[in-house]
């Protein structure tokens, strides 16, 4: 049994099970990208230095509700997921 999972057996975690490489239950991939390339849409950057600075200014103005939103999300799109038995969900 890998490490991990003897962790979180010790500490009384569910382990739910989904498939190892799926997008749409990754935040990430649906909730973080999206916006972020809206807002870099256009934008060129000199260095690479440009180019966090204005990273960390996004991430910085982001409201709480933004994770938030995406946190509790995850839910609906596991269950989408489960229903589907694990094919990929879009929305």
């Amino acid at each position: 049994m890998r490490p991990l999972i003897q962790w979180l057996q010790r500490y009384g975690w569910e382990i739910l099970p989904h498939p190892a490489h799926s997008p749409d239950l990754a935040p990430s991939d649906f909730h973080l990208f999206g916006p972020l390339k809206r807002h870099l849409i256009g934008m060129a950057f000199e260095t690479e230095d440009d180019l966090i600075s204005e990273l960390r200014n996004w991430f910085d103005n982001l409201d709480v509700d933004f994770f938030r939103v995406g946190i509790n999300s995850l839910l609906s799109r596991w269950q989408k997921c489960i229903d589907l038995h694990e094919d990929y969900v879009e929305k």
